[in-house]
């Protein structure tokens, strides 16, 4: 069993990062909570263990190393920059325990993005084999690049594009969003006159709301009002009517239900764009510029995994998503490239960055 949390042993992980060209970045126990809530998404967001500073900022137990090292890498200077960690991280609801240590590389500025891909899959693969992880590794890849070509391609309502994208990576998210396309919204029952003035967006709308508020005698106050009525109303007649065509939505299922050795995923990806009928050529080219890098890399292609619906849990990812199971079939990696997260964080330029972490306490079982 190894003790990752040993002073030896961190020692250790931190000499096998660094010696794969990373520098060691200094980041605080204790961040400000709002970059993780405007850019992490919903599922982090929940978990953070959260508390007001007493300069009246919000402040949190970190929850991931992604975040902390762009702020960190912002008051630095130099690109590109490679930046390594080995720390706790902080998560509430978690069943392993909600304190766990985590080490990983954050590739930042390179702008070859298949290079740095590649070497991202690389580095995580070899530091899990000189920690012992059990083989055989593999590797499931996802992109959502190539998702969200998809979704242009199929034409879809552009407020669905939005939707299915925050979806993307969450099985039961996705599952609902699909069913939503599918059918129209429900709308309430509503007298002919409101009906037909909503459907034909009227400027009579509010006028008409107002005067049957009146005579049924219901007070106009808070959120009741017969304009906040009719916005409300309005909006449910537009969402009903950005509905998909049954075959894009079946389309859209068929593309995601893609899950095929990397090896087979470039036949995959243009066999359902044939039968769609839809143009994607330049999504698939670039995910098979990025399997010749992952090749040349010597990543053992035979062990990699390519499934379309296939994300991660965080809205800042924008291209590559990986994960790595050991034999156990316990996640002991995850990982993406993140092209827009350090402007969000406030750089005055685009950043590329790609990188990975390690759960190191799924891992620490895994050798003697």
């Amino acid at each position: 069993m190894n003790d990752f949390n040993s002073f030896s042993h961190r020692a250790r992980i931190e000499d096998l990062l660094v010696g794969r060209g990373a520098k060691l970045a200094a980041v605080d126990m204790l961040q400000p909570a709002e970059p993780f809530l405007d850019t992490a998404g919903d599922e982090l967001r929940r978990r953070i263990f959260m508390a007001r500073g007493v300069d009246g900022r919000n402040v949190c137990l970190r929850p991931e190393f992604t975040i902390p090292v762009c702020l960190a890498h912002l008051r630095e200077d130099g690109l590109p920059a490679r930046h390594a960690y080995v720390g706790e991280v902080f998560r509430q609801g978690r069943v392993e325990g909600m304190e766990f240590l985590q080490a990983g590389i954050e590739d930042l500025g390179d702008p070859n993005r298949n290079e740095a891909d590649a070497r991202a899959i690389g580095d995580a693969l070899q530091t899990l084999q000189a920690l012992g992880a059990k083989s055989p590794l593999s590797v499931t890849l996802g992109d959502q690049s190539v998702f969200d070509a998809v979704l242009r391609a199929l034409e879809l309502p552009a407020g669905w594009r939005v939707r299915l994208a925050d979806a993307f990576g969450d099985v039961g998210a996705m599952a609902a969003q699909l069913a939503a396309l599918a059918e129209p919204a429900a709308l309430p029952d509503l007298p002919a006159h409101i009906a037909a003035a909503a459907r034909d967006g009227s400027d009579d709308l509010t006028a008409l709301i107002a005067t049957d508020m009146e005579k049924a005698g219901l007070p106009q106050v808070g959120g009741r009002t017969a304009a906040n009525i009719a916005k409300r109303l309005t909006g449910k007649i537009k969402e009903a009517s950005l509905t998909a065509a049954p075959e894009r939505v079946a389309q859209l299922e068929s593309f995601l239900a893609i899950d095929v050795p990397l090896t087979e995923a470039v036949a995959a990806l243009e066999g359902f764009a044939d039968a769609a009928g839809v143009e994607i050529e330049t999504a698939i080219d670039a995910f098979n510029a990025r399997i010749a890098a992952l090749r040349s890399a010597g990543i053992a292609l035979d062990s990699v995994n390519y499934a379309a619906s296939f994300g991660r849990a965080l809205d800042y990812y924008t291209g590559l998503v990986f994960e790595v199971r050991d034999a156990n079939g316990s996640i002991v990696v995850g990982g993406g490239r993140y092209d827009r997260l350090l402007e969000m964080l406030g750089a005055t330029d685009p950043i590329p960055g790609v990188g990975f972490s390690i759960w190191l306490d799924r891992l620490a079982g895994d050798a003697p």
